[in-house]
């Protein structure tokens, strides 16, 4: 008989919960671009779905990049520094590399990646902003979400950003030189155990588990798909000129064909396949017509139940409908599941 990875994984659970419920660190950096000179602006601007322009020198802003037929090629999140310096944060920058040399054309910009300067620990849960405030030389409670500022830990410059991937109200990243990681994770870490804290060492805890359960994509998820069909369309910056824009506003016009929905299973011990692993992911039909696939499926910790995602035809399911899954009974709902 299947037996489910995650209930029964007493560390994984001990991982997930401990951000839920007081807080968890974890190594989790990303690839960063800098882009500087005179047309950086532009040049992020004709990239990004979302408006770049308007963006605080400070602040962030999430938004996806798009190829010519409206379809994600990357979800990323956009730093800017000063009015023509700005960092990409992205998971796929080698994959994208070819892309920014095809849009360069005659703009004045210079990117290059430095990744390897530094290193990101993600600290999350209800206790975060204490354990940032004890390692900080100045304190954090004023920092808003999606804001970023220069800091002091243990008298090396560090960079202490309000943000995450899991949901939770408190949530901060924290940037440092790589030379100086393992001073900052065994600061962290002592912290941490101070407050009951643990490190969370399972990339499906960081990837997987505490995004699905806020609702949030890996970009594995969106691959393939336009933002219109999975809720991110809000902010693009439909007055300004961006790769893609013409296939999405035809895209718009007409509506889009499919829609990402949620879904919960209750039976403990499934086997679902999805298409986050590889393959097709279950197929999921409706009145012996199939309306779309499984996309990913994961388990709640908070709710003690199994969740994920289907991607499917438009207005086919809504929430509370039933459909079966590999023989499982599953509920439709929104892609959000705390």
């Amino acid at each position: 008989m299947y037996k489910n990875v995650f209930k029964y994984d007493e560390m994984k659970r001990g991982e997930h919960m401990a951000v839920r419920n007081n807080v968890g660190w974890y190594l989790w950096t990303h690839q960063l671009v800098e882009v500087t000179g005179p047309d950086a602006t532009a040049f992020l601007e004709l990239l990004c779905a979302n408006p770049i322009g308007n963006l605080k020198i400070g602040k962030e802003r999430y938004t996806t990049m798009l190829d010519d037929d409206g379809l994600i090629i990357d979800d990323v999140v956009i730093f800017r520094w000063e009015e023509q310096k700005y960092w990409i944060s992205t998971l796929f920058c080698h994959r994208l590399w070819a892309w920014y040399d095809a849009h360069k054309g005659d703009l004045d910009v210079n990117y290059v990646q430095i990744t390897k300067q530094y290193h990101m620990y993600a600290v999350q849960g209800p206790k975060a902003l204490e354990l940032v405030n004890g390692l900080a030389k100045e304190t954090v409670d004023d920092l808003k979400f999606f804001s970023f500022r220069e800091n002091e830990i243990n008298s090396f410059p560090v960079i202490i950003n309000r943000a995450g991937f899991t949901g939770e109200k408190y949530g901060y990243e924290i940037y440092a030189a790589a030379g100086k990681a393992d001073e900052l994770e065994a600061l962290i870490r002592a912290e941490a155990d101070k407050l009951g804290g643990r490190q969370v060492t399972d990339f499906q805890i960081m990837a997987w588990t505490l995004p699905t359960e806020a609702g949030f994509y890996y970009m594995r998820d969106l691959s393939f798909k336009n933002p219109l069909e999975v809720g991110l369309d809000k902010g693009i910056g439909w007055d300004k000129e961006f790769v893609g824009k013409q296939a999405l506003l035809k895209i718009r016009e007409a509506g889009p064909a499919n829609e990402m929905l949620g879904f919960t299973i209750e039976e403990a011990d499934i086997h679902v396949r999805t298409e986050h692993l590889g393959g097709p992911g279950e197929p999921v039909y409706v009145d012996g017509e199939l309306v779309g696939r499984v996309q990913k499926c994961v388990y709640s910790y908070v709710r003690e139940i199994n969740n994920g995602y289907i991607f499917a035809k438009k207005g086919v399911l809504k929430p509370g409908d039933k459909v079966l899954l590999h023989g499982h009974e599953a509920v439709i709902c929104e892609p959000k599941f705390i």
